[in-house]
């Protein structure tokens, strides 16, 4: 019998979905906190302070901490790459043009490969000049999609608008992806916009946006870019 110890008192404050570190996948868990209680033969007698918040395993009962709210669930991660791949998809057309339809092709097949299984070229021509046109109104700057790329020079007026959607939507990802992950992101952009030859300069700054946002360095970017071009 144990004469002297600790025993915790929980109570749950909250519940919902995470990515059990345990488990493997995506579980339920409690969100706990607690007060931890000196007893004596069993009887809780004075207070040694609070306790938590801890995250319970619904299935493992399992506690981590509350940065496991960090890691996204199985769905979420799965909707944040689908996301990416059309991000960076529109971004190297905004950049390289759609007058090409081996580009236009690469462009769906990549976003419909991604998730988006209803994606045609209509759609993503509409989303293009909305960028366009959005932000055109934003900067006072004319720019529209046609048989060229966003704008009159490099990534004006899209540069600002698209390193930010850019960002946005890769920096998040880019830390629950392995190392191959990442590269395979940005080869997939870089397949759509050699399907009609060289990148052109504007198509080059774009993808070295997406290595950045992906947390390669330099060296690496230009090396993968380099990879992309040699038939395998």
């Amino acid at each position: 019998m144990c004469v002297m110890g600790v025993r915790t008192s929980w109570r749950t404050v909250a519940d919902g979905e995470f990515f059990c570190p345990d488990c493997g996948g995506d579980r339920n868990y409690l969100r706990r906190t607690g007060r931890r209680r000196l007893t004596v033969l069993g009887l809780p007698l004075f207070s040694r302070g609070a306790a938590g918040p801890v995250l319970e395993c619904s299935a493992c009962g399992g506690h981590f901490g509350p940065d496991a709210l960090d890691h996204p669930t199985t769905l979420r991660f799965s909707a944040m790459l689908r996301d990416a791949v059309h991000t960076v998809t529109l971004a190297v057309l905004a950049a390289g043009g759609t007058s090409s339809r081996a580009v236009r092709e690469a462009a769906v097949d990549t976003v419909r490969t991604a998730g988006f299984a209803d994606c045609s070229e209509d759609e993503l021509l509409t989303l293009l000049a909305a960028l366009a046109a959005d932000t055109a109104r934003l900067t006072g700057t004319y720019g529209a999609v046609t048989g060229g790329h966003c704008g009159h020079q490099g990534l004006d007026p899209c540069g600002t608008a698209l390193a930010i959607e850019l960002h946005e939507a890769l920096e998040p990802l880019a830390p629950h992806l392995a190392p191959a992950g990442r590269e395979s992101l940005l080869l997939q952009g870089a397949r759509i916009a050699l399907a009609d030859g060289s990148y052109t300069p504007a198509e080059r700054e774009v993808l070295s946006t997406v290595g950045a946002a992906l947390m390669l360095r330099p060296a690496e970017i230009s090396r993968l870019l380099a990879a992309a071009r040699t038939p395998s």
